[in-house]
């Protein structure tokens, strides 16, 4: 039987907004979307983009993954979910920005540090969680049991290499070059609310509304 808490949510979005924003809902149907934003952010169910920035419908592309990352440009196999939406987010829509949005109490960061024994013989998550190796190569050895500390440094360091890795696709990289394109990290704290914004120019993960200007 279909979710009743799917049921109750729909009826009020019927009810509520969707009457609100039914105009809005009707141009994107009839001309398409066209988002300036793409946000990569983490499948945790505590973390929406669409949430915390206060979005209407047809503002964000969001792709979602484990721990929000983005693998480094290559062609070999066949399944590439986050390159196909950031290939479609690029070329097809011509977005200006990309977010990479991580957060605080990220499992899928927890699991790579504690390392974790597979959830199944695929080890889907330990394969899809390899991609931030570099990142915690670069941060040394945590010990037998990470400290919360350096869960939260790992975290940052993923926001990092994902930044790198969208470097490494061609559409990506000329963008950036021609300033028709920005990329940018940022930070949600599950618990506080509070949102930090990587400062381009140094790297270092400030709490809005102090870092403004940057």
């Amino acid at each position: 039987m279909f979710p009743d808490i799917l049921i109750d949510g729909y009826k009020r979005f019927i009810a509520g907004r969707f009457p609100r924003e039914r105009d809005r809902y009707e141009a994107l149907a009839a001309t398409g979307q066209t988002p300036e934003i793409a946000v990569i952010s983490c499948c945790d169910s505590r973390v929406s983009p669409e949430a915390i920035f206060h979005a209407r419908p047809g503002e964000l592309f969001v792709v979602r993954n484990v721990a929000n990352l983005v693998p480094p440009y290559e062609t070999n196999g066949q399944f590439h979910g986050t390159s196909a939406a950031l290939e479609f987010a690029v070329k097809g829509l011509g977005v200006k920005h990309i977010v990479v949005l991580g957060h605080a109490s990220c499992g899928g960061i927890r699991s790579f540090a504690e390392k974790r024994a597979p959830l199944s013989s695929g080890d889907f998550i330990g394969k899809w969680m390899s991609i931030i190796a570099p990142a915690a190569d670069a941060l040394g050895d945590p010990g037998e049991k990470p400290s919360p500390e350096y869960i939260t440094q790992l975290e940052f360091a993923g926001i990092e290499q994902s930044l790198a890795n969208l470097m490494t696709f061609g559409s990506i990289r000329r963008g950036v070059a021609d300033g028709s394109l920005r990329l940018h990290g940022a930070y949600f704290g599950i618990a506080t609310g509070k949102l930090l914004i990587r400062d381009p120019a140094t790297g270092k993960f400030s709490a809005w509304p102090e870092n403004a200007a940057a």
